[in-house]
């Protein structure tokens, strides 16, 4: 049965918002304010039951305006004066009464199982009274409450409200459904392409002014020119600008970002290359938008199949999408398509999820750059055949494999990362 177009609508008006910092900090933010509204004044007391993968992805990647990191900071900014109806653009406003107030709390962290990789829960004391609440399966879904021990709301993890689209839907959607919806984009679907490329681009020219982080986008352009003078130069460009996008966003730049499956470095990965290559191939403001949606649809659908957080890099997914998007705009059809997934599949599928900090540029340099190649191949009719690896005879059989892997293959290899950061703390 072919897929609803107004289901695609939603989904993407749903996984395309801005976001202010990493969103696993500003979900755990989020989480803090929520807890905080519900006891009705500021905590006396925090305490936060997590998961390896929250706890791994906010350990070591910093928070806007705060010096401190991880889980424990985050949740604390929170719960000391958060708006909550700033969603993930939540550490966009940070009062220096409420870092203060952060500062002092002194937060328990537990690691728990909850069943889903994304979940936090904040547990508050104050003024006599206790509160708690949990956000999960997604970064803004609140599927917990509790005022003075009455449980005032409590969802299955993998229960949805009913104004969100589970994105496990895409799990059956086709290059071929994507692709014509991308081609007859519904109104204000454009306008909302077009604002995360205008967003992601002004992040990632702003890390070229000075040094975040490794400085991975700023160093490659020093070699490059932009507007870029060639094909070859706009590639390059493309990918230096989008680790630099990375570059600022991981070193706590104060700028938002439009995100991709709960991830704004996958967001920047899609949008920076394809409006770079876009540009110089002298696209219209359309066309990139119809590249785009393709992007993100297909890194929202590989998304699905991986998990949203996983031993398994995001860069690498929202590279694909964007693999996909500029083979379309060297005016491939749904078999070349395919043929990127592949490609990709047979190259990088392994790169693994260290959690949120400076490196996540290099990784998503070495992603962009993978995803032009398999673009290159894909249009000349090339692509991996079943006796390679972990590649299918199509590529719904390959993303098969590719789920098997994610998920039994590399559990154990999620394991060992945590285990490894901690001894380090």
């Amino acid at each position: 049965m072919a897929m609803n177009k107004d289901v695609l609508s939603r989904l993407l008006r749903q996984e395309m918002v801005l976001a202010m910092g990493c969103t696993e900090p500003a979900a755990c933010a989020l989480a803090g304010a929520t807890a905080a509204e519900e006891l009705g004044c500021v905590p006396e007391t925090v305490r936060v039951e997590t998961t390896r993968d929250i706890l791994k992805n906010a350990m070591s990647v910093s928070i806007p305006g705060f010096e401190k990191k991880g889980v424990g900071a985050a949740v604390a900014l929170g719960a000391a004066g958060g708006d909550t109806h700033l969603g993930l653009d939540i550490l966009s406003l940070l009062t220096d009464a409420q870092k203060e107030r952060a500062g002092r709390y002194d937060v328990r962290i537990d690691v728990v199982d909850a069943g889903t990789p994304l979940y936090i829960k904040v547990c508050v004391t104050g003024g006599g009274h206790s509160a708690a609440a949990a956000i999960g399966p997604t970064h803004t879904h609140v599927c917990y409450r509790e005022k003075d021990g009455k449980v005032l709301l409590a969802e299955d993890l993998h229960a949805r409200k009913q104004d969100r689209v589970d994105t496990a839907v895409l799990q059956d959607v086709t290059m071929g459904e994507i692709i014509s919806y991308a081609t007859h984009l519904p109104e204000g679907i454009e306008g909302l392409l077009l604002e995360a490329v205008d967003t992601n681009m002004r992040i990632s020219l702003e890390s070229l002014k000075k040094q975040y982080g490794l400085g991975v986008g700023r160093s490659l352009m020093q070699g490059y020119h932009y507007p870029p003078q060639s094909y070859e130069e706009a590639l390059n460009v493309g990918a230096a600008l989008a680790a630099g996008g990375s570059d600022a966003r991981m070193a706590g730049c104060q700028m938002p970002v439009m995100i991709n499956s709960g991830s704004g470095n996958q967001g920047i990965t899609m949008t920076v290359p394809l409006a770079v290559v876009g540009t110089y191939l002298e696209k219209s403001r359309s066309e990139i938008a119809q590249a785009l949606c393709i992007a993100e649809l297909v890194g929202l659908t590989l998304t699905a199949i991986k998990g949203r957080l996983s031993a398994q890099c995001g860069a690498f997914t929202a590279a694909t999408g964007m693999g996909c998007g500029l083979a379309w705009l060297g005016g491939g059809d749904q078999e070349t398509l395919e043929r990127v997934v592949k490609n990709m599949v047979g190259d990088l599928a392994g790169v693994i999820c260290d959690g949120a900090k400076m490196t996540c540029a290099l990784k998503i340099h070495s992603c962009v750059q993978s995803a032009y190649l398999a673009s290159k191949l894909a249009l000349e009719g090339k692509a991996p055949t079943p006796e390679c690896g972990i590649i299918g005879s199509d590529a719904k059989k390959t993303l098969g494999y590719f789920s098997e892997m994610t998920h039994a293959g590399m559990e154990p290899t999620d394991r060992t990362i945590l285990e490894i950061m901690l001894k380090k703390q």
